[in-house]
């Protein structure tokens, strides 16, 4: 993801500011690429590219796993097109790719702090928490108190994300009788 961010970054800044002539036989178009030199719209075309590359094989793999047992009974009850995809692929597809979508976004939110370390600037350093934090280190020479607050924000919302994705994995595998539901137990391993 680092590479990505560099790349996509010496890429967007070596493209001419003023735009790109095009011929296109009758007639000259410019082509504006000024745009491609804000920062935030290249950190979210590189998020945007690698997240849909993954996200795509995840739901891919789910496809491919489906059990064939499934389809078939639809198409014994006579559903077709559309309405076997809907109420039976779909929902299988879904259940089966929820949990590494899960750490797909999660992921996603943790590489967003690459944003920063990879040349993009922050525009105006508005809302960005590592230069906050760094900033009041470097005032106070205590770096003790801003980056273990941020870290506590950033595992928040780490937390809140498992959160919303957990509702959604529970609704969507409701229909499964408790007893066959796999519990999560907390086993911490200590030092022996």
């Amino acid at each position: 993801m680092f590479t990505q961010f560099f790349l996509a970054y010496e890429t967007f800044v070596l493209i001419p500011k003023v735009g790109i002539d095009i011929n296109a036989g009758f007639a000259i178009i410019t082509a504006e690429t000024r745009w491609l030199t804000k920062a935030w719209l290249g950190a979210v075309i590189v998020l945007f590219l690698n997240t849909s590359a993954y996200s795509s094989e995840i739901f891919y793999g789910a496809l491919r796993a489906i059990p064939k047992g499934d389809i078939e009974a639809a198409d014994t009850f006579g559903m077709l097109g559309f309405r076997k995809f809907r109420r039976i692929v779909w929902l299988a597809m879904l259940r089966l790719a929820w949990p590494s979508y899960t750490n797909e976004a999660i992921f996603m939110f943790h590489a967003t702090t690459l944003v920063s370390f990879s040349g993009f600037p922050v525009w105006r350093q508005s809302g960005d928490a590592l230069y906050y934090a760094s900033y009041f280190a470097d005032k106070t020479f205590n770096m003790f108190v801003s980056h273990p607050i941020m870290a506590v924000y950033f595992i928040g919302f780490t937390l809140l994300i498992i959160l919303l994705f957990g509702f959604f994995s529970k609704r969507l595998n409701r229909h499964i009788a408790p007893e066959q539901k796999i519990r999560f137990r907390f086993k911490p391993q200590f030092i022996r």
